[in-house]
């Protein structure tokens, strides 16, 4: 299994690996990237699976992102595990600096004017997060829902991230697809190779063992051939 461990982590653990990796985030990163080279499909449909992988990984999608890898690898026709994998191009490290970035640019698409501060991004969560728990209160009691905040964060925080990252995201996954071709083709073609050569080796070998025991056989019929000639020597004793 691709995403199955010897030893579950317990929550504890299982965060901290979410954060920074135990092994470190550079081996995490070469584990998976061998891990896409081993995928046994096509190159260019891993390719693709990584470019609409690595795509839903930069948007905004918390706890549907491998549901939307999947359905976005089905429409390019890429490979499913490649597109899974490739979500994991973000992590809590670097999230922050790409969302500031994608929202920098959103505003400026959209023409809001906010200023991006810790501040005013820090507000808008808490304003919204206020407005979800008052309106799930407010289904028990007398109250009306108020959706201020909500609304707020939608179009100032939620809107712009996701049409600021789209461009970087979709920059950034197409270098993943133009890189993953060669790398993919280069290790199929050399397995392809190695096991060639284990072929070869293995029919040699085979090849010399039977040789061998044919030399064996013929020299075992000829001993005892010339045992028989030897026996019926001896039967006929001279006069």
């Amino acid at each position: 299994m691709v995403f199955k461990r010897r030893d579950p982590l317990a929550w504890g653990p299982w965060l901290r690996e979410q954060v920074y990796p135990k092994s470190g985030i550079k081996r995490a990163t070469r584990y998976v990237i061998h891990r896409m080279r081993r995928l046994p499909d096509q190159p260019h449909r891993v390719a693709r699976g990584v470019f609409a992988g690595s795509l839903i990984g930069f948007l905004p999608l918390p706890g549907l992102q491998f549901v939307a890898a999947w359905l976005a690898a089905r429409v390019v026709n890429g490979n499913l595990l490649a597109a899974l994998l490739a979500t994991f191009n973000t992590n809590p490290l670097t999230t922050p600096f790409f969302a500031v970035l994608a929202m920098t640019l959103g505003h400026w698409i959209m023409g809001i004017e906010a200023p991006l501060t810790a501040e005013y991004i820090g507000r808008a969560f808490a304003d919204a997060g206020s407005d979800l728990w008052y309106n799930f209160m407010a289904l028990f009691g007398p109250e009306k829902a108020s959706w201020t905040g909500l609304i707020k964060f939608w179009h100032e925080i939620y809107v712009p991230y996701f049409i600021g990252a789209l461009g970087p995201g979709i920059l950034i996954s197409a270098i993943g697809y133009y890189i993953t071709i060669p790398l993919v083709s280069a290790y199929q073609k050399a397995r392809a190779a190695k096991a060639s050569e284990r072929h070869e080796r293995r029919s040699r070998l085979k090849e010399a063992v039977a040789k061998a025991a044919h030399r064996l056989t013929h020299k075992a019929d000829g001993s005892d051939q010339l045992s028989d000639r030897t026996g019926d020597d001896d039967s006929h004793p001279a006069p």
